[in-house]
C-alpha cells in the first residue's frame, strides 16, 4: 500500500450530459502515493466517466480533481501538458488502443514524440522487455499479435515516460482468464518495481480483491461503498456490493 500522501484527489465530482443526465453524482475518494485502488461498478455506473475526470480526459461539471496537491481544472494548458507525463492509461480493448498502420516501434516512440523527447531502439527494446516482449517485436505489426501481447504493448507504451499514476480501465476484460492472470501479475511486478499509483477499474470482485488496497463501490453514478479491499469484499455494508461479490466467480492468479 501507498505511504498514505495523497497523489490523487477527487472532491465531490459531477458530471452532466444533455437534457440534465447525471452520470457522475457527488464522488469523492483519494488515491495515495503507491496504493491501488479498485474502483468497481456494473456498466454504466460511472466509472470510466470518472477515470477520465482524474486525467483531464473529460471535464466534470462541478467538483476538483487534485493532483499531487494542484487542482487539474484551473492549471494552465502548458502546466498540464507537463503534467500529463506523470498520468496515462490502460485501455480496455487492447487491439483499438493500437494504431493498426503503426509498427510496435512507432507506436512505442510516440509518447516521445508528442513531448518532444529523444528516444533510440535501445530504450525502445527495453521498454519491452520490461513487459515481457522480445527486441524483435519492434518491426511488427499489432495484427501479429495476440490480446495478451498487445496490452502488453499497451502497457509498454503507458510507461514510456515514467508515469506516476495510471489508470486500468478493465485491463484484462478482453482476455481470456489466464492470460488476464499474467497480465495482473505483470501490472503487480511494476507497481512494486516503479513505485506506481493504479486506479483500477473493473467489475471483477475477485480480481479487486487480489491487486487492490482498497474498493470504491459504483451504483448509478454514485459511490456507495469504499474501505480497505479484505474488508468491503469480505463483510461489504452494502446489498449492491454482495450483489457485485455474488455475480463474478473466484478466479485463480
Amino acid at each position: 500500500m501507498g505511504n498514505n500522501t495523497a497523489l490523487v484527489e477527487a472532491r465531490s465530482l459531477m458530471k452532466e450530459y444533455a437534457a440534465g443526465a447525471r452520470v457522475v453524482d457527488d464522488v469523492s475518494f483519494t488515491i495515495a502515493r503507491g496504493e491501488t485502488l479498485g474502483l468497481v461498478g456494473e456498466s454504466g455506473s460511472g466509472k470510466s466517466t470518472v477515470a477520465r475526470m482524474l486525467l483531464r480526459l473529460v471535464d466534470p461539471t462541478a467538483g476538483k480533481v487534485i493532483y499531487d496537491g494542484r487542482n487539474l481544472l484551473t492549471t494552465s494548458a502548458t502546466e498540464l501538458r507537463a503534467m500529463r507525463k506523470k498520468m496515462q492509461i490502460v485501455f480496455q480493448d487492447p487491439f483499438a488502443a493500437l494504431n493498426p498502420r503503426m509498427c510496435v516501434q512507432d507506436i512505442l516512440a510516440e509518447p516521445f514524440a508528442i513531448h518532444k523527447e529523444r528516444c533510440g531502439k535501445d530504450r525502445l527494446a527495453e521498454m519491452l522487455g520490461e513487459v515481457g516482449l522480445d527486441a524483435s517485436a519492434l518491426d511488427r505489426y499489432p495484427h501479429e499479435f495476440s490480446g495478451g501481447q498487445r496490452q502488453r504493448i499497451n502497457i509498454a507504451r503507458a510507461l514510456a515516460l515514467r508515469p506516476e499514476f495510471i489508470v486500468l480501465d478493465e485491463p484484462v476484460s478482453a482476455l481470456d482468464v489466464s492470460v488476464g492472470a499474467q497480465v495482473v501479475n505483470l501490472l503487480r511486478e511494476l507497481q512494486k518495481r516503479y513505485g506506481l499509483t493504479y486506479l483500477f477499474i473493473s467489475h471483477s470482485m475477485p480480481l479487486v480483491r487480489y491487486l487492490c488496497d482498497r474498493v470504491a463501490v459504483m451504483q448509478k453514478g454514485r459511490l456507495v461503498e469504499l474501505g480497505v479491499c479484505e474488508q468491503v469484499c469480505g463483510s461489504p455494508c452494502e446489498a449492491y456490493t454482495r450483489e457485485l461479490i455474488g455475480a463474478t466467480p473466484e478466479m485463480r492468479l
